[in-house]
């Protein structure tokens, strides 16, 4: 079945003339329309667009014509991610009928490399949150196991991909929000370094730690993503210019092993795991060390105040961010409005969600006057404290090895009466965030409950290209990628 076929194989197929874009695309929309109302990964669909856009990508390669990296593969892009076709939504009521005049960076390179986009999917509202459960628009479901969350905010891309309803998604990841859901869900996630992939057109939370990535089955389709969306864009003031960091070709040495392979471990922070989960990286770490990997103690002092940190940075900018979203400028206004205060106030208490407004109000409090170097100053300290933690590891290890979450995905609104709760599912996520490098999350088991679990690998700035290739030689030697969902 043409949707049991990663993304490289499926293009190299569609390239080949063994089978048509068109073909694939229909496959896909007939899993969706199967497995949607259950999963329910997906807040909007191009079935019309979709097809034909497959067909104008058959007949350009039946006429022999050169087709882009991604010719012909169906792959969906998180709703924060702005398209001229469409809603672009970011599961918030106060934006469901919002239509961009644009598309984002990531989207137009995505059609360059003529791939063909069947929707866009569920996240927690405008990026905030770790299960998807925050979505104003609709609830997603673990392909794994439909009573459990499938992380967030990206759920609907690591849904959408586990279940084979796409060959490839895009995410944005804010503090985890693509690998801890790649974990949830056992796919491939990466967040790139601070500044690899153009934010344009991405639906700022927080607006120094957000970054788009992609969501795939396997690391080499992760690979081949990050080619087709890495690269310097004169209207991303945050994207690194070319000449600073070129974008390698992340694919053509993706199968050679790392020589002499240093893998950096923290053993305090793997013990705060649950035992399937530690358990799980340890046999990872095993894995490595059998391929003559060894294995560095590192101490890193200031990880464990990357959660406080994080959840004062990321609502002060979220407090700035979403400040324009009033009635007025953007989005939903209330009908109940009798005056322009009413407009503001009454929109915004209608329009957002809970967890939308807790973290506006936490972000207006730290920003407030005589809170402000209390707290937001001192955020930004800690940032850079815990940012150099990161560059001494790096100075003795190649890589950081440890879990994407301390448990595997927990059951739906287990932990909705409990922010605190919630937003310790990303302790070990933040920190990579807050210190801009890129890190994975691959497969690496399952529980006890077959729930996957996921190993994170975090890296120096711009060595994605390494990551990738330490990722490739987990999975080359492990089979976890390729066990699929019962659904």
């Amino acid at each position: 079945m043409m949707d049991s076929l990663t993304a490289r194989e499926l293009r190299d197929r569609i390239a080949g003339g063994e089978v048509t874009s068109a073909e694939a695309t229909e496959a896909y929309f007939r899993r969706i329309d199967k497995l949607e109302p259950t999963i329910g990964a997906y807040l909007s669909l191009f079935r019309e667009a979709a097809l034909e856009r497959a067909g104008q990508i058959d007949r350009k390669i039946a006429r022999g014509e050169p087709v882009g990296a991604l010719a012909g593969v169906p792959v969906a892009i998180k709703d924060n991610l702005c398209t001229a076709f469409g809603a672009t939504t970011c599961g918030s009521k106060i934006l469901e009928h919002f239509q961009a005049p644009y598309h984002a960076h990531v989207v137009e390179k995505l059609l360059a490399a003529d791939a063909v986009i069947l929707g866009k999917t569920n996240l927690d509202e405008f990026a905030m949150g770790s299960s998807t459960e925050n979505s104003g628009l609709q609830q997603t479901r673990n392909p794994r196991d439909v009573g459990r969350v499938p992380g967030g905010s990206s759920g609907g891309s690591a849904a959408a991909t586990a279940a084979r309803m796409c060959a490839a998604a895009l995410g944005s990841d804010t503090g985890g929000s693509i690998r801890q859901p790649a974990g949830f869900c056992g796919v491939v996630g990466l967040k790139p370094t601070y500044g690899r992939v153009s934010r344009y057109g991405l639906v700022a939370y927080g607006s120094s730690l957000d970054q788009i990535g992609p969501v795939t089955r396997t690391v080499e389709d992760t690979a081949l993503l990050l080619q087709v969306i890495a690269g310097a864009d004169e209207r991303d003031s945050t994207s690194v210019p070319e000449k600073m960091a070129p974008v390698p070709d992340y694919t053509a040495s993706l199968d050679r092993p790392v020589e002499g392979l240093r893998i950096g471990v923290v053993p305090h922070l793997n013990a705060g795991a649950d035992a399937a989960v530690q358990q799980a990286v340890d046999a990872a770490l095993a894995v490595y060390t059998a391929q003559g990997a060894r294995l560095v103690e590192l101490e890193m002092p200031h990880f464990d105040y990357a959660i406080s940190a994080y959840y004062v940075i990321a609502t002060a900018e979220a407090s700035s961010n979403l400040a324009r979203y009033d009635g007025v400028h953007y989005g939903y206004r209330s009908p109940e409005a009798q005056d322009y205060v009413e407009v503001y106030s009454k929109s915004r208490d209608e329009g957002f969600g809970a967890e939308v407004k807790r973290r506006i109000m936490l972000g207006t409090y730290a920003l407030s006057s005589g809170y402000y170097d209390a707290y937001y100053l001192k955020a930004l300290k800690v940032r850079n404290l815990i940012r150099g933690d990161f560059t001494r590891a790096f100075e003795q290890a190649d890589c950081l090895m440890l879990p994407v979450s301390p448990t595997t995905a927990f059951r739906m609104g287990e932990k909705t009466d409990d922010p605190l709760q919630m937003y310790l599912a990303d302790v070990y996520t933040i920190g990579v965030n807050l210190a801009g490098v890129p890190g994975i999350s691959i497969p690496c088991g399952f529980d006890e409950t077959n729930l996957p679990i996921g190993l994170q690998i975090v890296s120096a700035p711009f060595t994605e290209e390494t990551l990738l290739r330490i990722a490739r030689m987990y999975e080359k030697q492990t089979d976890w990628h390729r066990k699929e969902p019962t659904l």
